[in-house]
């Protein structure tokens, strides 16, 4: 069995044009840039929106030759992609990497299909659909999303088992085939492997899973705490604000760095500490949820039970079964309907502690300026109550912000969690997330580029996704 090369087959007619587009498109937006310091003010008309476009002479040229060379490149990206589904390994390992995502790839095609067909219906998420920005963010975020969930849930997309040695494979590079592969074992590592004979490729798919399961949630939580303390803060001010916010300095004026080393050191987990920061933060969705139906269905007893209970009975089972682990500091409930891993507690404990404050002066600073709007004097006129108007005035209308906000923190969190895994903390030692992954390679990476790169170039591809998409979210909800 042979190596893989880069494109196999489809090197022969595609490669040229790659090697030729590239550096013509790189030309044309450096010539781009440099036009735009000299082009006169009758080069451009302004349209209704407010925006400038180019009306002739070489600077819309120059502007025609960018987007043509970019649509070029684009479609031949789309080539290589949709061959290499077609033909496998005999598009080389492009080709194995394109057919081994073949569920993602149809699965972002629907996605955006129903989202811009719908588009209309669908308020700013639709919006979104009308920014270049933001649909580029968004297929990002949401590739790694659908990567995570056909691994972590049917495991269609890794090759082999993530902490596997195969014999022979030891830094061994990207397309090299599999010595006396096994019937039915895929026959190549497609990203080469590590230092310790394991698929590359397979660890970062799987590491997917523990990126996208952490940091979403986590960031979610951090939301919770954060709203739920900073809109009484904003809202009442006062000796409220001043603790509160005097809390939330003291826990910013630690390096953040230096609390994660202190948060995860075995001697702290030991004293059970970390689990009952979690028995703290992690009431808070229950809190949130439990006033926010009170406020809403406070006059309406048979309803406010019924959401009650549908609500907070799932939330109270899913709180126990995250505070609860047998063995430890809180193993005193007796319905766990599932363990976490103690090293991936902490984590999230960590990064919920670290984030919350930061939400709560996001949260705060906008409800001192919300709360001197009409509407919020209109209902304090109608006699409704704090909660009711903290939760139902202020803050649907501080949502733009706070979703902006959003998805810039999960690519916070997710450079976050690849830092403690590339200093070895809190996850286990053979965790597959990209940190760890990226810290194994890096002992090596003078000789062997392979190991650390896929990775790396895995948690800059999510990042930069997230924050795309929170640009293209900023402009449309400007535009509201």
């Amino acid at each position: 069995m042979e190596d893989l090369t880069w494109t196999g087959s489809l090197g022969t007619f595609l490669d040229p044009l790659l090697f030729v587009l590239v550096p013509l498109f790189a030309l044309a937006v450096v010539a781009r840039i440099l036009l735009s310091f000299f082009e006169p003010d009758t080069g451009t008309q302004a349209n209704p929106d407010g925006t400038l476009v180019a009306t002739g002479g070489i600077w819309s040229l120059s502007a025609r030759i960018m987007t043509w060379l970019g649509a070029a490149l684009v479609v031949l990206v789309l080539l290589y992609v949709v061959l290499g589904v077609v033909m496998g390994t005999g598009a080389g390992i492009l080709g194995g990497i394109s057919q081994r995502l073949t569920p993602v790839w149809i699965a972002l095609i629907v996605t955006f299909w129903v989202s811009i067909h719908f588009k209309r219906r669908l308020g700013l998420y639709g919006k979104l659909f009308d920014s270049t920005i933001g649909m580029i963010g968004f297929g990002l975020v949401m590739f790694w999303v659908f990567v995570a969930v056909f691994t972590g849930l049917f495991d269609w997309i890794a090759t082999h088992d993530a902490l596997s040695q195969v014999s022979g494979m030891k830094n061994k590079g990207p397309g090299i085939p599999l010595r006396g592969a096994e019937q039915g074992e895929y026959p190549y590592y497609l990203l080469g492997g590590d230092n310790l004979a394991r698929d590359v490729f397979s660890r970062v798919i799987k590491g997917s899973t523990i990126v996208i399961a952490i940091a979403p949630l986590a960031t979610l939580f951090a939301f919770m705490v954060g709203i739920t303390l900073g809109l009484p803060a904003g809202y009442y001010g006062g000796k409220l604000d001043t603790l509160l916010s005097f809390l939330a300095n003291l826990i910013l004026a630690f390096p953040v760095i230096l609390l994660f080393y202190l948060l995860v050191t075995p001697e702290i987990v030991l004293t059970g500490l970390p689990q009952y920061m979690g028995v703290v933060l992690f009431a808070f969705p229950l809190i949130f949820f439990g006033v926010l139906i009170q406020s809403r269905f406070r006059t309406q007893p048979e309803k406010n039970s019924l959401w009650l209970a549908i609500v907070l009975i799932p939330l109270f089972l899913a709180y126990m079964s995250l505070i609860n682990e047998d063995g430890s500091k809180i193993s005193f409930w007796p319905l766990d309907f599932f363990d976490i891993n103690a090293g991936i507690l902490v984590v999230f404990v960590s990064v919920v502690f670290v984030n919350s404050p930061t939400v709560f002066r996001i949260v705060r600073g906008l409800a001192m300026d919300i709360k001197t709007r009409d509407y919020v004097a209109a209902a304090q006129t109608r006699g409704e109550r704090p909660w009711y108007i903290m939760l139902w005035e202020i803050l649907p209308n501080a949502r733009g912000p706070l979703i902006v906000d959003f998805c810039l923190r999960i690519g916070y969190t997710t450079i976050l969690l690849g830092t403690l895994g590339f200093f070895g903390l809190g996850l286990p030692p053979e965790s597959p997330d990209w940190g760890s992954t990226i810290n194994e390679g890096r002992k090596l990476l003078s000789i062997y580029l392979h190991p650390a790169l896929p990775p790396a170039i895995a948690l800059l591809s999510l990042v930069l996704g997230l924050n795309l998409l929170a640009d293209g979210l900023r402009e449309e909800s400007l535009r509201d």
